[in-house]
C-alpha cells in the first residue's frame, strides 16, 4: 500500500470511529510515539509497543473526544512511508510521521501536536 491509501485508509477508519478499521492499518509489532501516551499512562519515554497496547491507547482516545474529526491539510511522502498534517475538531493541529512496512502497514509512528492533546 502507498503512501496515500494507506493515509486515506486511516483517515475513513477515524471518520467512522471503527477502531478495528483503525488497528488494522498498524503492524502487530507497531512502535508509536506520542505526548499522549505520557500524559494517559504515566510513560516518560511516550512510547507504546505493540498492537494490544496502541489499542487500549486509541480506545481512551475515542471515549475522550466523542466528536472526534481530523481534517488533512497536507501528505507528505518518502520511499517508505508519509507525514501527515492535519487538525482536530478542538483546532489542534497534529504531524503524524510514519514509516510503512513491507506489508503497507504503519511499523513506526511519531505523533506531534501543535498544543498539549488529552
Amino acid at each position: 500500500m502507498d503512501a496515500r491509501a494507506h493515509a486515506d485508509v486511516w483517515l475513513a477508519a477515524w471518520r467512522d470511529r471503527d477502531l478495528d478499521a483503525i488497528m488494522a492499518c498498524y503492524a502487530e509489532d507497531v512502535d508509536f510515539v506520542a505526548s499522549t501516551v505520557v500524559r494517559r499512562w504515566g510513560r516518560a519515554d511516550g512510547h507504546l509497543h505493540g498492537q494490544a497496547e496502541l489499542r487500549l491507547h486509541f480506545e481512551r482516545g475515542l471515549e475522550l473526544a466523542p466528536d472526534l474529526a481530523f481534517t488533512e491539510e497536507a501528505l507528505l511522502s518518502s520511499p517508505d512511508g508519509y507525514a501527515l498534517f492535519y487538525h482536530r475538531e478542538n483546532g489542534n493541529r497534529a504531524l503524524d510521521v510514519v514509516e510503512l512496512d513491507a506489508a503497507g502497514q504503519a511499523a513506526h509512528v511519531r505523533a506531534f501536536y501543535e498544543h498539549q492533546q488529552r
